[in-house]
């Protein structure tokens, strides 16, 4: 279970978080290991990786739920969850989704008021905010509304709707085509509380909004996509040269940032420190098997792993 929640790190911090979107465990572990503090469960990486599909109504609770329980027990940071519009449920429903997730330790959720067919009519967003308001309540894990109108067309009933969603409790919003730092200021004149700015990206080699440009505007975090990007770039790197070669030479030798050889990333999950755990029940130690194979060092360089809290 996470050591600390999204709540306690906005309120401890004086500045945005970075907070990249994960889709499993390992790429959870990844971001975790590198530093960021926080993270999110994208409904989109999560249908590629477990369904090999895009994300168009091809996925359901029942995936979602599976995947944040895992990543939230084995991680020691805080996982927020992209819920979409709730999978078109009703307002009961997202209630007994929201209070499912809080339950097996999502610290944040994020629901839309759109669905593949368009924008949610407005009392029925207001609706199902009000469901997930009432099904967070008295728990620590807090919901960001969210609107998918087009902000070129709709600013104005995107800021009322999630001026509205706090009103009725939600503690973050954000206007998800929200892209420019002219348009995050436009939002945060209009719209009170926490505020998030979705999916910074930089054309042209610049960021279109920085972190210290958007604190003072009332954004407590900024998401981005990188993680499936980087493992997919990295897998097909490795793949053409062990294909091309017939044999792994280039994997196996190659090191990369935390100076690790080898075959196998089980390193970077601490196989060690699971060994030394487990001796402390039994009296006495054994090697993981695969580790005797290369360095199974977990790196210096690398935050502590602090295992026990990983179930």
């Amino acid at each position: 279970m996470y050591i600390k929640s999204f709540r306690q790190l906005i309120e401890e911090n004086d500045r945005c978080l970075m907070v990249p979107c994960v889709y499993d465990c390992a790429s959870a572990r990844a971001v975790e290991i590198v530093g960021f503090e926080s993270m999110m469960l994208s409904g989109g990486e999560l249908s590629m990786a477990m369904n090999g599909i895009i994300e168009h109504d091809t996925s359901n609770f029942a995936e979602c739920e599976w995947m944040a329980g895992r990543i939230a027990r084995s991680s020691n940071i805080p996982l927020a969850v992209d819920i979409g519009d709730g999978w078109a449920k009703s307002p009961i429903a997202i209630y007994r989704e929201c209070k499912r997730l809080a339950a097996i330790g999502v610290s944040a959720i994020q629901m839309e008021d759109a669905s593949s067919y368009g924008i949610l009519p407005e009392e029925l967003f207001y609706a199902k905010v009000k469901a997930a308001v009432d099904a967070l309540k008295d728990t620590d894990c807090i919901l960001i509304a969210r609107t998918n109108g087009d902000v070129e067309t709709m600013m104005d009933q995107c800021c009322e709707r999630m001026r509205r969603a706090h009103e009725l409790g939600a503690e973050m919003t954000t206007v998800v085509r929200t892209r420019t730092l002219e348009q995050a200021r436009y939002v945060a004149e209009r719209v009170p509380g926490w505020k998030m700015f979705p999916d910074v990206t930089a054309p042209d080699g610049k960021p279109e909004a920085t972190v210290e440009e958007l604190y003072p505007l009332g954004y407590q975090i900024m998401t981005t996509h990188y993680t499936l990007k980087a493992a997919m770039d990295g897998m097909l790197e490795h793949g053409y040269r062990n294909v091309a070669e017939q044999n792994v030479t280039y994997t196996y030798n190659k090191k990369g940032p935390s100076g690790l050889a080898g075959f196998s990333a089980a390193a970077y999950f601490d196989p060690d420190g699971y060994m030394k755990m487990e001796a402390e029940y039994t009296g006495h130690y054994e090697e993981y098997i695969l580790s005797k194979l290369y360095n199974e060092t977990y790196p210096d360089v690398f935050p502590p792993s602090k295992n026990k809290f990983r179930f």
